[in-house]
């Protein structure tokens, strides 16, 4: 009978080589050592890389919303819950500045290579765009909340690659305060 635990070890290697190397980039191999099985073993719980990359974005997607459900859960207010959001680049910086935003870059990738897990791969960015359109929209921005959602999005996006880019642990610093201070502004009124 299959180990439950030998497949979300597969998943969690797979996921994490996917972040770290790429998909195009990560073979087999890569993940069987990675979790210290034989090849035979993996076989028996994966038989195409196609079909664990769907178990990684699954496994994404149930982060993804277990991570959400917990900012509902401690943010009082949705201004709150917003900063959790935005407070991500300063919790997984040191990831970010090596490999970028886990889900820009396979989202990315998956598109290059036309691949047809890009829109799965996109649900998390869907997830997070619904989430932070609920929050401005509990803030009273009924009307521009999508647009106020889709610029926090593509704000830490173009964060999350810059940083990267130029590996400036200092620019996300200066970029989450900047985004802190337009949140206020929504926030108090002032706009």
């Amino acid at each position: 009978m299959a180990s439950p635990s030998t497949r979300r070890n597969i998943v969690a290697a797979a996921d994490t080589l996917f972040y770290q190397k790429g998909f195009e980039h990560t073979s087999f191999a890569d993940i069987a050592e990675a979790v210290a099985i034989s090849r035979g073993n993996f076989y028996y719980h994966f038989k195409t890389k196609d079909a664990i990359l769907d178990a990684v974005i699954d496994l994404r997607l149930s982060n993804t919303q277990a991570m959400l459900d917990q900012w509902e859960k401690e943010g009082e207010e949705p201004k709150d819950r917003i900063l959790c959001f935005i407070n991500i680049l300063i919790a997984n910086q040191a990831n970010i500045l090596l490999y970028g935003c886990p889900v820009g870059t396979l989202t990315t990738e998956l598109t290059k290579l036309n691949h047809h897990s890009k829109e799965r791969a996109n649900e998390v960015f869907t997830l997070f765009r619904n989430w932070l359109r609920k929050q401005f929209s509990l803030l009273g921005l009924h009307k521009k909340s999508d647009a106020l959602a889709m610029h926090v999005l593509a704000r830490s996006q173009g964060v999350a690659t810059l940083a990267s880019a130029f590996h400036d642990e200092k620019f996300i610093r200066q970029e989450v305060r900047l985004m802190r201070d337009w949140l206020s502004s929504y926030t108090e009124g002032s706009i």
